[in-house]
Parts: C-alpha cells; sequence; structure tokens
C-alpha cells in the first residue's frame, strides 16, 4: 500500500485493517516544467495586480469551507495589521476561489479577488505574482497548492497539520506555525515577508519541490517498488 505523504501513511499503518499489509509512503508528483519560477513583474501584469507592495496568496475551491481555516488568516491579518499599521498600504492578500469577495470586509489589507482558477497557466501566474502562500488548513493531506507554489519559488506558511511539515521546512524554505494558533501564523507571514534572505528562502522551495515532488523523481520511487516485487516474486518462485 503506498500513501502519499508520510502522515497518511502512518495512519494506514495502525488501522486494523492493514494489519501486517506493507505500507510506504511516495507524494504525488508535479510537472515542474510547468510551475516553475517566472519574472514577477510580468506575472503582476498578467493577473493585473499591483507592480508595488507585497502580496499574499489565498485559495480554496470554497473560500467559507471552514476546514480551509480562513478565519485563522482573517485573524492573523488582523494582527498584522496591529502591530504594523503601515502595512495596509503595502499589502495585499490574492484571494481564488468560490466567494473571494466575501473577504474584502474581514481582512484589513486590500483584497484582491479572483474566481476558482482551473487553467494550470493561469495558476502558476498568480503563484508567481505573490511573495507568500499562506494555507491555513485545519485537515490537509499533502496539498498540491503548496507544491505548486514551492516549485514556483514562493515560500508558505502553514499550520503543523498532516503533510504540510514534511513539504515546508521550517525556517528554511518556509514557515510551519503551532496548530491553530493565529498569533504564530502572523509570526510566520511576518518572518517571510521581512527576511534579508528572502531570495535564498525562495530558491530552497523550488529546489525542495525539485528534489522531492518532481516526475522523475516520483517515478523513480515506484520502479524501485515494482522492481522490488519482482524481486521478491523472483526468489519466492525459486
Amino acid at each position: 500500500f503506498v500513501g502519499c505523504s508520510r502522515w497518511l501513511a502512518e495512519k494506514a499503518k495502525v488501522s486494523g485493517l492493514l494489519t501486517g499489509q506493507t505500507v510506504i509512503s511516495i507524494p504525488n508528483a508535479i510537472n515542474t516544467n510547468l510551475f516553475k519560477p517566472h519574472n514577477k513583474q510580468e506575472a503582476r501584469r498578467k493577473c493585473r495586480l499591483p507592480q508595488e507592495g507585497k502580496l499574499i496568496l489565498f485559495g480554496s475551491v470554497k473560500i467559507t469551507d471552514k476546514r480551509k481555516g480562513i478565519d485563522y488568516l482573517i485573524e492573523a491579518c488582523k494582527l498584522l495589521a496591529e502591530k504594523h499599521p503601515e502595512w495596509k498600504e503595502s499589502l495585499g492578500v490574492v484571494v481564488f476561489g468560490n466567494q473571494s469577495q466575501q473577504l474584502q470586509d474581514l481582512i484589513p489589507f486590500r483584497v484582491y479577488p479572483l474566481p476558482y482558477i482551473k487553467n494550470e497557466h493561469e495558476l502558476v501566474d498568480i503563484y508567481n505574482a505573490v511573495d507568500l502562500f499562506a494555507i491555513p488548513s485545519l485537515e490537509e493531506n499533502l496539498p498540491n497548492m503548496v507544491m505548486e507554489a514551492m516549485s514556483c519559488g514562493v515560500p508558505c506558511v502553514g499550520f503543523n497539520t498532516g503533510g504540510i511539515p514534511e513539504m515546508i521546512d521550517h525556517l528554511h524554505n518556509g514557515y510551519v506555525a503551532q496548530y491553530k494558533s493565529s498569533e504564530d501564523f502572523a509570526n510566520g507571514i511576518h518572518w517571510i515577508l521581512t527576511e534579508p534572505e528572502y531570495n535564498e528562502l525562495s530558491a530552497q522551495a523550488c529546489r525542495k519541490v525539485l528534489g522531492n515532488y518532481s516526475e522523475s523523481i516520483v517515478a523513480k520511487k515506484y520502479t524501485d517498488v515494482y522492481n522490488c516485487l519482482l524481486y521478491t516474486s523472483d526468489a519466492a518462485d525459486d
């Protein structure tokens, strides 16, 4: 049995259904030839976003889904606005997903609402237009959006839940916040946006995906599994 995250594989191992079975972890793959860094100014122009200032990205199929943790992002933004009132003029929040416009009156920064995006090329432009991807989800396995953002060189901040801490290496390519702590989530946003070595954070995020989630890397892991099974089968026949 293959789980697409170490978190899921560990859950499967302790399940009564899989007692005595072999369970391993192999992540889903991403097309790193598509999701990759591009010029930020050009990406912002394509997305009709401001050229100046910092931009945070949040996305979900349905923005109001409580499992996606939007309440914690709203609270984190309020904390940031209180501590750094100067950011009200220089920080924006890009939101894509159904009902994204509902956040315009809930977040104390300028909100740029976008509809749910299905076109992958449009997604690449959106990721490249922003400085940080925020994922305050309360339940996640191995979220594709974190993988996509990091592949585009965008550092992420997320809670310590599910497979998120497998993807985000704390203070190395992003920030893993204490679970359900709006204050620590705000700390993560502030740390990434003010980090003097931001370019290195961005580069490390991209390297993490290339080294762990690219199609060639994941295909090699599956090839190794099949080869191991064939070897075991042949040995049993002998």
